[in-house]
C-alpha cells in the first residue's frame, strides 16, 4: 500500500478539468460567463481551429483588479461568494472558482485586464509545474480579455477524443448562441478563423430581441410562435412557444432558462412534453425559447459540476405553472393566429348580418354531430359530444353550442350571406341540411344575396374536393381543410369539456386488486390517497409493500389497473404530479371522437362547409387533429402565382 501524500496544484487542477473542460465549447462556456458576472455590456469571442487552437474572449466589464490577478488563476478563489448562506441565493452565472484554474492547467492562457481608476492594464500568466503567477503590466482599456492557445498540449490523451474541426466549432457556436438567448443587453460577436459568424446587438425593445431569436432559431421559428408572458404567484415564465405544426425530428430547438442560466431539466423536459400531448404529432419534438424566472432561493444550482441542471425547492409547484401555462397558451391558438399579416381580419369583432328583422353573430355557428349514439358505444357518449359546453379562446369568444331546432334555418340563411361575401354565385334550388339537423326540420332553400361581409380567418367554402377536402376562400388566398381531421377536433374538444364538467365517474372492483409494489412506492400513494381519490383510484395500504384497488375510473375498467397505478406512482415520485389518468381517458375520447367525426366521401353542402369553418375558429387546438397532425394549410395568393410563374 502506498502512503498518502497530497496531489501537486497542476495535477489537483487538471484532474478537476475533467469535469469542468470537456472540449472548446466548455472552455468558451466558463469564460463567457466569468465576462457577464462581470457586468460586461459587449463579448467579443474570437476562435481558430474550432477553439482547440485559440480562444479570446474579450469585455467590457469593471475587470479584475491588479492584487487579484494571481489570486484569479488560484483554485476555488472567487468573489461571487463568500458564506454557505450565498449558495441559497446564487444571482451569478459561476460561483465555484474552478473554471480559470482547471483551463490553466491544461492550455497557455493569458489573461489581461484593467479597472477604473487603474494607471494601466496588467497581465498574468501561470508557468511551472506549480503553476506560480507571473504578473506584468500590460495596456489594456477597462475590461477583460482571455486568451487560451493550444488547448489539451499537456494532455495528449484528453486531445484525442477532440472531434474534427467543424464539430467542435458547431459545440462552441452552440454555446455563444446560448448566451446571447439569455442575455438580450448584451452584445456579442464571434469570429471564427477571421471571418464573422455573429455579430449581435444589444435588445431592448420586442421588435430587437425578435431579431435576434430569428438571427439564432431561424426567421421560420419566430413566424411560427406564440409569445408567452406570464407572471404568477413569484414565478413568471416568458418567452416564445413553436407551433405544433413547426415541430422538429430532434430537440435541438429547445432552449430553457432559469433565471438567466441555460439547463436541462427533466421536470422542464416532463410539463413542456405533457403540454404539447394532445396536439404533437408522433415522434416529434416541440420548439421554443422560454425564461423562468423565480426567487433564486427557491432552486438550488449547485447540484452539477457543469451547473446544466437545477434543483427546485418546490417542484410541483413550477411543473404545474409550466404545464398550464404552456396548454392555456397553446390552446388558445386560433386559425387568425396562424395566418401571415396582411389581412384586416380581428377574430374579436362579432360579423353581424340583418337576419329576419334580428342580428345573427358568428359565435352561433352550426354544430357538426353527424353519427347516430351507436357509434360513440352509447348514448351518453353521444350526447356528451354535442353537449353544449362553455370554454373560450384567445379572443374571448366560447365555443359554439348546438343550436336548437328551430334556431337552424337562420343559421343557414346567415352562413350563405356571409359566404356570398367570397364565393362566386350558385344556383342551389334545395340544399338538404344534413347535419346536426332534427328530423323534423324541413329542407332549407337557400339564396345568396350580393352583399358582403367581413371576411372570417378561414374564408367562406366554395368546393370539396374529392369528398375529403373543403376549399375555401379567404383574404390571403386558398385554404385547404382536412374535413374529417377538422370536425375530430372540434368532436373530442367537446367531448373533453363535458367530461371535465361532469367530472371523472368510478365504480368499485367487485375483486379488488393487489399490487405488490415497494416500500417508497407504498408510503408515497399512503401520503396521497386523496389524489388517487380524486383521480377516481381508491387504495388502500394492506402491508409495507401491498397496495389493495378498490375502485377504478369507470372509462378505465379493461384498462390494465397495475401498469396504471405504478405509472402515477412513479410521476409522483420523480415530478410530484401525473396525468396518466387522464391522459388514458383523453385516449379513449379521441377515439371516439375520431370515429364519430364525418368520414371521407360524405358529401357536405355549402352551409355545411361554412358551419365547419366557422366552429373551427372557435374550437382550441383546431389547428390539429387528435393525433397531431395538421387541420388546414393555406396558400397565399404569392404562393400561387409563384406556381404559375404569374409576374415573370
Amino acid at each position: 500500500m502506498k502512503s498518502i501524500r497530497l496531489l501537486d496544484n497542476r495535477l489537483a487542477n487538471q484532474i478537476a478539468a475533467g469535469e469542468v473542460v470537456e472540449r472548446p465549447a466548455s472552455v468558451v462556456k466558463e469564460l463567457l460567463e466569468n465576462s457577464l458576472d462581470a457586468g460586461a455590456k459587449r463579448v467579443n469571442v474570437e476562435v481558430e481551429s474550432g477553439g482547440v487552437k485559440l480562444i479570446r474572449i474579450r469585455d467590457d466589464g469593471h475587470g479584475i483588479q491588479k492584487n487579484d490577478l494571481a489570486l484569479a488563476l488560484s483554485r476555488h478563489a472567487t468573489s461571487k461568494i463568500s458564506e454557505l448562506e450565498d449558495l441559497e441565493g446564487v444571482a451569478t452565472l459561476g460561483f465555484r472558482g474552478e473554471a480559470l484554474a482547471s483551463v490553466s492547467s491544461v492550455s497557455r492562457l493569458t489573461l489581461t485586464s484593467n479597472t477604473e481608476g487603474q494607471e494601466s492594464g496588467w497581465q498574468v500568466r501561470t508557468e511551472g509545474r506549480d503553476m506560480e503567477a507571473i504578473v506584468n503590466p500590460a495596456p489594456h482599456p477597462v475590461g477583460t480579455t482571455i486568451e487560451v492557445k493550444d488547448l489539451f498540449f499537456n494532455t495528449p490523451a484528453r486531445r484525442k477524443f477532440l472531434r474534427t474541426e467543424k464539430t467542435e466549432f458547431s459545440h462552441l457556436e452552440e454555446v455563444v448562441k446560448r448566451l446571447a438567448l439569455s442575455r438580450f443587453d448584451v452584445g456579442f460577436g464571434l469570429r471564427h478563423n477571421q471571418r464573422s459568424i455573429h455579430q449581435l446587438r444589444p435588445c431592448t425593445t420586442q421588435a430587437e430581441k425578435d431579431r435576434r431569436v430569428a438571427s439564432l432559431c431561424g426567421p421560420k421559428f419566430i413566424e411560427n410562435a406564440v409569445i408567452i408572458d406570464v407572471d404568477v404567484s413569484g414565478l413568471k415564465l416568458w418567452g416564445w412557444v413553436g407551433l405544433p405544426t413547426f415541430s422538429r425530428s430532434s430537440a435541438d430547438l429547445q432552449y430553457f432558462f432559469v433565471n438567466g442560466r441555460v439547463i436541462r431539466d427533466k421536470l422542464v423536459a416532463h410539463a413542456v412534453r405533457q403540454a404539447y400531448r394532445d396536439v404533437l404529432y408522433n415522434g416529434r419534438h416541440p420548439t421554443f425559447v422560454l425564461y423562468l424566472d423565480l426567487d433564486p432561493a427557491m432552486v438550488d444550482v449547485n447540484v452539477h459540476p457543469t451547473k446544466h441542471e437545477v434543483r427546485f425547492r418546490d417542484g410541483r409547484t413550477v411543473h404545474n405553472f409550466l404545464f398550464s401555462t404552456l396548454h392555456r397558451a397553446l390552446a388558445k391558438v386560433s386559425p387568425e393566429d396562424a395566418l401571415p399579416p396582411g389581412g384586416s381580419l380581428n377574430q374579436s369583432q362579432e360579423v353581424a348580418t340583418g337576419v329576419a328583422g334580428g342580428e345573427f353573430k358568428n359565435q352561433e355557428s352550426m354544430s357538426l354531430v353527424n353519427e347516430p349514439a351507436a357509434t360513440y358505444g352509447g348514448d351518453n357518449i353521444a350526447s356528451a359530444a354535442s353537449a353544449s359546453s362553455t370554454g373560450f379562446t384567445q379572443s374571448g369568444r366560447q365555443l359554439p353550442d348546438t343550436p336548437a331546432p328551430g334556431q337552424v334555418q337562420r343559421q343557414v340563411q346567415a352562413y350563405s350571406e356571409l359566404y356570398a361575401s367570397a364565393a362566386p354565385r350558385h344556383e342551389m334550388s334545395e340544399t338538404p341540411v344534413a347535419m346536426a339537423v332534427n328530423d323534423s326540420v324541413p329542407p332549407a332553400r337557400v339564396n345568396l344575396p350580393e352583399q358582403s361581409s367581413e371576411v372570417p380567418p378561414l374564408g367562406f367554402a366554395i368546393a370539396q374536393l374529392k369528398g375529403i377536402y373543403i376549399l375555401s376562400e379567404n383574404e390571403q388566398g386558398m385554404v385547404l381543410v382536412d374535413m374529417h381531421a377538422a370536425h375530430e377536433r372540434i368532436t373530442y374538444e367537446r367531448m373533453k369539456i363535458s367530461w371535465h364538467a361532469e367530472g371523472i365517474k368510478a365504480q368499485p372492483l367487485l375483486v379488488p386488486k393487489s399490487i405488490a409494489v415497494s416500500d417508497r412506492e407504498a408510503t408515497c400513494a399512503e401520503e396521497n390517497l386523496e389524489y388517487f381519490q380524486k383521480l377516481g383510484l381508491a387504495l388502500e395500504r394492506m402491508g409495507p409493500e401491498t397496495l389493495l384497488v378498490r375502485q377504478v375510473p369507470v372509462m378505465l375498467h379493461n384498462a390494465d389497473v397495475e401498469q396504471l397505478v405504478r405509472d402515477v406512482l412513479s410521476d409522483l415520485i420523480k415530478y410530484g404530479s401525473s396525468d396518466r389518468v387522464e391522459s388514458q381517458i383523453n385516449e379513449i375520447l379521441a377515439t371516439m371522437a375520431c370515429h364519430g367525426s364525418v368520414r371521407a366521401n360524405r358529401r357536405l353542402s355549402i352551409e355545411e362547409m361554412n358551419g365547419l369553418l366557422r366552429d373551427m375558429e372557435a374550437t382550441e387546438r383546431s389547428g390539429q387533429c387528435n393525433h397531431g397532425r395538421p387541420t388546414w394549410t393555406l396558400l397565399t395568393m404569392e404562393q400561387l402565382d409563384k406556381l404559375f410563374l404569374r409576374g415573370r
